[in-house]
């Protein structure tokens, strides 16, 4: 099927049907919608390379992903994705593997396969380097660039305030890398809570030699891990109950992310939840301003919910307190 037999049909030039179908060309709005309706019947999409002669666009956007092994981005890369369909575009994923190197090499191949921007979710830590293509940045409201992101910050403000709320004075907060814009921010907010109602905020991180010994920390008295991830709320989760202390009776613990298997685990996760969909639809809609030359919206922050679950409940000894841990609560 192509534009040759469309235009036989309608007994126009095949000019005359491109640019009924690009909105382009003095062509009547009768006769444009005739042709588009009879496009769509016969299942014409232009190719990639026609358009991209005639638009000097290629309908693709490109994505790079820190780390696929990590459950979060799988549900980025189909997040956007559904929403560069909804504008339009097909998407080219690359992984950067969490290496800086490679993130450097897959921005390069996708603006060398004719990407017309790029969404972009980096590696810990990283700035973006500048391309000849329009790009949006999915981490922190710190990072340089970033476009949209989740209120990293604002979530662990929430998180810590409910851990409060069940009586927990003397807690650790659990990150994975020092470098990590979104991890400072969630342990900032968590941070910047506790300090407010006078309770105590122990900053452990999980790339510090010797391992931290969480066992020991809930024999010492803290009484609530709040973990950057729920990656790392789970390692926190199995030392306890491998060191045979009762999650939440002894300890409550509680991640962020609401990962596939928060809600599966035994007791289930506490999680402070993304809307990805949000995110990503905020960044395919900025990246598709700036690739048709027009003023982006403003960076924007998307609201955390928290889901709490059964792995916490009120601190050893605290006054009863309603605990909404059964099931999901947002």
């Amino acid at each position: 099927m192509n534009l040759q037999t469309i235009a036989e049909e309608f007994g126009v030039s095949s000019a005359t049907v491109s640019n009924a179908l690009s909105g382009k060309g003095r062509v009547s709005a009768e006769l444009a919608q005739r042709i588009r309706e009879r496009a769509q019947e016969m299942g014409y999409a232009p190719s990639p390379p026609a358009r991209a002669l005639r638009t000097g666009r290629t309908g693709v956007i490109g994505l790079v992903l820190a780390d696929l092994s990590n459950p979060l981005f799988p549900r980025f890369a189909r997040a956007v994705d559904a929403a560069a369909e909804r504008a339009g575009y097909g998407v080219l994923i690359a992984d950067s593997h969490g290496d800086v190197n490679a993130q450097t090499a897959a921005l390069q191949r996708l603006v060398r396969r004719g990407a017309d921007g790029i969404v972009v979710v980096p590696r810990r830590g990283t700035r973006v380097l500048e391309l000849d293509v329009p790009l949006a940045v999915i981490d922190a409201p710190s990072t340089p660039g970033n476009t949209v992101c989740a209120d990293h910050r604002g979530g662990g403000a929430a998180l810590a305030s409910r851990m409060l709320a069940l009586g927990h004075r003397r807690l650790a907060l659990i990150g994975a890398n020092r470098d990590s814009n979104v991890q400072r921010e969630r342990i900032g907010g968590i941070s910047a809570a506790l300090v407010a109602a006078g309770a105590e905020g122990r900053v452990v991180w999980l790339e510090d030699a010797p391992a931290p010994d969480f066992s020991a920390l809930a024999r010492a008295g803290v009484t609530a891990f709040l973990a950057t991830s729920d990656l790392h709320a789970l390692t926190v989760l199995t030392a306890l109950q491998r060191a045979g202390l009762a999650v939440p009776g002894r300890a409550s613990v509680a991640g962020f992310d609401d990962l596939a298997f928060s809600a599966a685990v035994s007791p289930s996760l506490t999680t402070m939840a993304q809307d990805v969909d949000a995110v990503a639809e905020g960044a395919v809609v900025a990246l598709a301003a700036r690739i048709a030359d027009r003023a982006p919206p403003p960076e924007a922050t998307v609201p955390m919910t928290l889901v709490e679950r059964e792995s916490t409940g009120p601190a050893p000894g605290a006054p009863p307190t309603t605990v909404l841990g059964q099931g999901d609560i947002r």
